[in-house]
């Protein structure tokens, strides 16, 4: 049996970086060893920015495995929302690589767990961002990616409320809203148009991503920084301030849960022969 904590996967080395660690970290608290292990697209990470070391994908990855006689795997899903588009979508490339290697069982664990658990870590997140800037009852929009699936935008809309629930008079208005993705009704309102309509386009405004690792999207210089700062110059800074929270993923309560999953998971795995 081999164990593998896997993402979505990125061109971004420190959202490699960081999948590295966080398998590192599982392997220390559960005692057993976690391959970090993208679906798409992290191999195209110079191997000079990951320390000299590749990383692996999920079907050459397998491919490796099976042909040293490994037919039992369980993933470690590092997704917010596991059975969403991309979620499906891995789902099926293993079903087709189970057919093309002859077949190999493969379990899923409980990942981060129910939308309380990652509220949780989002309210300990605005919180942070409250603190550190001494905001008082700000504005909240907590923003996803958006995608095809309706799954996801009904788990950031749960999410949200969950978070909305813990934090209560400690905020002001709170609203949950996608990156992009338009085209579906279900990720609106879009993140841009937030930030232009009333209560969230003067004063402070937390921005809380339901993302997990710094990439192309999320952290300093991403897509979300430039559409904070383009609505900011667009009002002016002295109407419109906003503050970005920590990522999912970095939390500390996040390997925690992830061990539990994982160890619930080892407790009723038997090996098939």
């Amino acid at each position: 049996m081999i164990v593998a904590l896997i993402d979505n996967g990125s061109l971004e080395a420190a959202a490699h970086r960081n999948l590295r660690a966080l398998a590192a970290e599982l392997s220390v608290r559960t005692r057993v060893d976690v391959a970090p292990v993208s679906w798409k697209h992290s191999d195209r990470i110079p191997p000079a920015a990951l320390g000299g070391k590749g990383a692996w994908t999920l079907a050459p990855w397998v491919r490796a495995q099976v042909e040293s006689g490994e037919r039992n795997f369980v993933f470690v899903p590092f997704f917010i929302s596991p059975q969403g588009a991309i979620g499906s979508a891995l789902r099926r490339d293993l079903e087709r690589l189970q057919q093309e290697l002859g077949g190999f069982r493969a379990t899923f664990t409980a990942g981060l767990g129910s939308p309380a658990a990652i509220a949780r870590v989002v309210a300990a997140r605005i919180r942070e961002t409250m603190t550190q800037h001494a905001l008082t009852r700000p504005a909240v929009i907590v923003v996803d990616h958006g995608g095809p699936s309706p799954v996801s935008a009904t788990l950031r809309d749960d999410i949200a409320a969950a978070a909305r629930q813990i934090l209560g008079a400690e905020i002001g208005a709170l609203i949950p809203a996608s990156m992009e993705g338009a085209e579906h009704d279900h990720n609106t309102p879009l993140f841009a148009d937030v930030l232009a309509t009333r209560g969230y386009d003067r004063g402070d405004v937390v921005v809380a991503p339901l993302f997990l690792a710094p990439g192309r999207h999320a952290g300093h210089r991403g897509d979300l920084a430039q559409m904070a700062i383009a609505a900011e110059d667009r009002l002016g800074t002295a109407a419109l301030r906003c503050f970005f929270t920590g990522l999912v993923g970095t939390h500390a309560d996040i390997i925690p849960t992830l061990a539990e999953g994982l160890t619930h998971t080892l407790s009723t795995f038997h090996v098939a022969a």
